[in-house]
């Protein structure tokens, strides 16, 4: 992924969000490898899964002029994914669009009012073999950074990513990790010492190279 070329603007964020999801393809590009087989059934109309969403939320960055993404370290007694990053979300309650899912439980864990948020675009959908969830992220702007008040119980720590960070080439790397009794090489994005990988990772490298993508002098 290129270096950007200019700051990430709301303007930027919204000419991203009206061009064509590059979908699973930009999302295997943050999967482990070797990857366990899956993913790709979010292709097939007959899925049966749990559904979720996410909450992408972008607001400016404190003493910047560019826009920052909030992410969530998750605290060790939750029952998934303890200590992992994530973005504000989770299991849809029946009949809730994924907007309404993603701004209750942003609300939820953070304490963002819904209605500080406007709700710009859908990315592609994301299906999680191990848990049988589809994740659907939604794109979100809020006009002022909000007060975050996590909530105790879940978030251990709020983390402020300046998008001109994480589409930063050097932001980017990989690992070797023994998981699940092999060694499996990890892409994450690095911030401030936190590792952003597997869901999160995926669904968040679809939305840089939509970004990166409708960056002026930039590739289709």
């Amino acid at each position: 992924m290129a270096a950007p070329a200019t700051s990430v603007t709301l303007d930027l964020l919204m000419a991203a969000c009206n061009r064509p999801l590059p979908g699973l393809a930009a999302q295997l590009r943050m999967a482990p490898q070797p990857r366990r087989p899956g993913a790709e059934r979010i292709l097939d109309p007959g899925l049966k899964c749990r559904e979720a969403a996410v909450l992408l939320l972008a607001y400016p960055c404190p003493n910047a002029q560019s826009l920052c993404l909030v992410l969530t370290r998750r605290t060790d007694t939750v029952a998934n994914h303890q200590g992992q990053i994530s973005l504000p979300g989770g299991s849809a309650d029946p009949g809730e669009t994924a907007e309404a899912t993603a701004l209750r439980e942003t609300w939820e864990e953070l304490a963002v009012e819904p209605a500080q948020v406007r709700t710009l675009a859908r990315l592609s959908r994301l299906f999680v073999p191990a848990s049988n969830f589809c994740i659907q992220p939604v794109v979100g702007y809020a006009a002022r950074r909000p007060d975050f008040r996590p909530q105790p119980g879940e978030v251990a720590e709020v983390i402020e990513a300046p998008f001109s960070r994480l589409l930063d080439p050097s932001a980017c790397v990989s690992e070797v990790w023994r998981l699940r009794g092999e060694d499996i090489r990890v892409p994450f994005y690095l911030v401030d010492g936190h590792k952003i990988w597997g869901a999160t990772a995926m669904m968040l490298c679809e939305l840089l190279a939509l970004i990166s993508s409708a960056m002026p002098h930039r590739g289709s």
